[in-house]
């Protein structure tokens, strides 16, 4: 029998939700602060997953202003697809509030939004047998409105469906009618190591709700268990009857208290039910596959830049600003010209894509000419690491909470040169010199104790070897340290004049792609 490797997508990817069309699956998830919004999946097998695009890809869409904080945005997206539609309703966190968009394909267009008359976060979408559209949503306990999903008017209610357990922050519902009842499927524990699945059933929409005896029926909270944090899932079928729930959890590593810094995942795991309720086992990092595996093309670790738009998988926070990124204005290169003088404030030109895996490495080929450009590795505007390159040297640059350090620095000839950052795990403290130690050149008998450490080294035009500047320990861009919902995020920025970049790449370690 095959086997999948958990995580189904790693990185930066909470708060999944899934729907089949016939031998398709569709999924998307959250992804708060960040423009392109709504990242989309395809697979044929629930464990292969490509990304097809964004759903929220024009600003007439979805507009983040520059006070839009780190973990603010887009929360908690459910897809679904009815009457030969696909459906995605979302909530903009101090933006406008819940809105749905539609499409006749996954790949779009998708429609404008239409503004839903619900508060509360992670709204989901259900259509009842009479044609009725329900919405659930979390707001003090998850609530339920009938609405008219062409305009978003609240035809019946709001009124009160369950609260849990009693854990606390009951949210992520998804209703579903399964048989004669109906199911209603929510997280509570909040979103950290205390986090859980639990379902409750009902003969209407409306309730009253039987919450199941086994409640919790996922969590990992208080074990040994690599995988952590797991809930806020959904469930699908596949074409031979079989039940899986797709969920979000995290790998955190490294010295107690551990930490996490790819952000929430998503994970996959089978559902068995048993006197009509689901039953799930333990997520584990190995499962049997759900049905024969059908592995698309492996993607490519460079981006030439060849192509007149950029790719799905690229991100900027906030907004990408007209005129602040071009594939045209030099042929074959992406040209990112400065709209901020840091990167410690909004505003600023960056273009970047989750890191998806523990280990890996990144580098990209920059022309600097005057500018001020580099590779930054970005939590949020007060935890990022720089690899930066202006006025005939290349810096090391960390940003950690309140205090901004160069802890590296060496002189570069003119010309174009190669960036790179290569991130390594460790499950014992390793032999790295601190970034204190390398400040002040003494040994303060302190070893580093995250996850992982991140490894900054350049590769002048004309050099065969690259020159190692700085290592760094990850920790300090991990959840645990910086807050929030997301993960780390690296790419390419301009904080001053216009730079261009060949290409990138971002390339798992040799036998670490999970």
């Amino acid at each position: 029998m095959s086997s999948f490797q958990n995580p189904v997508i790693g990185g930066f990817h909470p708060d999944p939700s899934l729907c089949r069309v016939g031998e398709d699956y569709y999924l998307v998830c959250s992804s708060f602060e960040y423009f392109p919004g709504v990242p989309l999946f395809h697979s044929r097998d629930l464990v292969h997953w490509r990304q097809l695009g964004n759903v929220l890809d024009r600003p007439s869409q979805l507009r983040l202003p520059p006070e839009t904080a780190a973990s603010g945005g887009i929360y908690a997206p459910t897809l679904r697809h009815h009457d030969g539609r696909f459906w995605m309703i979302t909530t903009l966190v101090a933006g406008g509030g819940t809105f749905l968009v539609t499409a006749e394909r996954p790949e779009g267009p998708w429609s404008e939004p239409v503004w839903v008359d619900v508060p509360g976060i992670d709204p989901d979408i259900v259509w009842d047998e009479d044609g009725s559209c329900w919405c659930a949503y979390s707001d003090g306990g998850i609530r339920l409105a009938r609405i008219a999903p062409d305009t978003g008017a609240v035809l019946d209610g709001p009124f009160a469906l369950w609260s849990g357990t009693g854990l606390q922050y009951p949210e992520a519902p998804h209703l579903y009618r399964i048989g004669d009842w109906w199911y209603l499927l929510i997280a509570e524990g909040g979103t950290e190591r205390g986090h859980a699945v639990s379902v409750a059933r009902a003969r209407s929409p409306r309730g009253p709700f039987e919450p199941a005896p086994a409640n919790p029926i996922l969590s990992h909270s208080a074990t040994d268990r690599p995988i952590q944090s797991t809930g806020h899932a959904d469930l699908v079928t596949t074409p031979d009857g079989a039940w899986w729930m797709a969920l979000l959890a995290t790998r955190p590593r490294g010295h107690t208290p551990n930490f996490h810094v790819l952000g929430r995942e998503t994970f996959l795991t089978p559902v068995r039910w048993v006197d009509g309720w689901p039953v799930v086992g333990p997520v584990e990092e190995r499962h049997p596959a759900p049905s024969a595996l059908r592995p698309p093309e492996p993607e490519p670790v460079r981006d030439d830049f060849d192509a007149p738009g950029l790719a799905p998988v690229w991100v900027s926070p906030r907004e990408r600003r007209a005129g602040s990124w071009s594939t045209t204005d030099r042929p074959g290169w992406l040209r990112l010209t400065a709209t901020g003088e840091t990167l410690d404030r909004p505003g600023y030109t960056f273009v970047g894509r989750r890191q998806q895996h523990p280990e890996c490495r990144i580098s990209a080929h920059l022309d600097p000419g005057a500018a001020r450009a580099g590779l930054s590795v970005r939590l949020d505007e007060a935890h990022h690491y720089d690899l930066e390159v202006a006025d005939g040297e290349a810096r090391v640059v960390a940003r950690i909470g309140p205090l901004s350090q160069c802890v590296a620095r060496h002189p570069v000839p003119p010309g174009p040169l190669t960036l790179v950052v290569d991130v390594r795990t460790h499950d014992v403290l390793p032999p790295t010199v601190t970034a204190a130690e390398q400040l002040t050149g003494e040994p303060l008998g302190v070893r580093a104790t995250g996850p992982d450490t991140l490894g900054f080294s350049m590769l002048p035009g004309g050099a065969t070897e690259p020159v190692r500047l700085a290592e760094l320990d990850g920790r300090y861009l991990s959840t645990e340290v910086a807050t929030g919902f997301t993960g780390r995020v690296v790419g390419m920025y301009a904080t001053r004049g216009s730079a261009d970049f060949d290409w990138f790449d971002y390339e798992p370690a040799p036998g670490r792609a999970e």
